[in-house]
């Protein structure tokens, strides 16, 4: 089989994944069938997943969001740690209001983001 077609063979793909798992750890030799047949199942499995199920990036309000949850930040925290106003830190995540080059380069220092995504990139 050199891809996935369709559901059915994914969802086949899938289960096999499932049951080489529980047969192949961390200590299986590379040159093991079971590993061989898993690394192979799981790289087509990835392939039909990326074509049929892509993920895609944050915007950068969701990624605002997600280091605020992750970092247990409100907003009121945001705004003193990017010396911003309430309602401009709130402009920002509303989308209203993109950030300027100085407030960009805070929050990618600050939250640690990646500055592609801060300027859009």
């Amino acid at each position: 089989m050199t891809q996935i077609k369709n559901e059915t063979q994914y969802k086949a793909a899938q289960q096999r994944i499932e049951e080489l798992l529980k047969v192949v750890t961390n200590e299986t030799p590379a040159t093991d069938k079971n590993f061989i047949e898993l690394e192979l199942i799981s790289n087509l499995a990835v392939d039909y997943e990326e074509a049929h199920y892509p993920i895609k990036p944050l915007s950068l309000v969701e990624m605002i969001e997600l280091r605020m949850y992750e970092m247990g930040l409100t907003r009121q925290n945001l705004s003193d740690m990017l010396n911003l106003s309430k309602s401009s830190v709130s402009d920002l995540l509303s989308g209203k209001r993109e950030p300027t080059l100085r407030t960009a380069r805070t929050i990618a220092q600050k939250l640690n983001i990646d500055a592609s995504v801060v300027l859009g990139l």
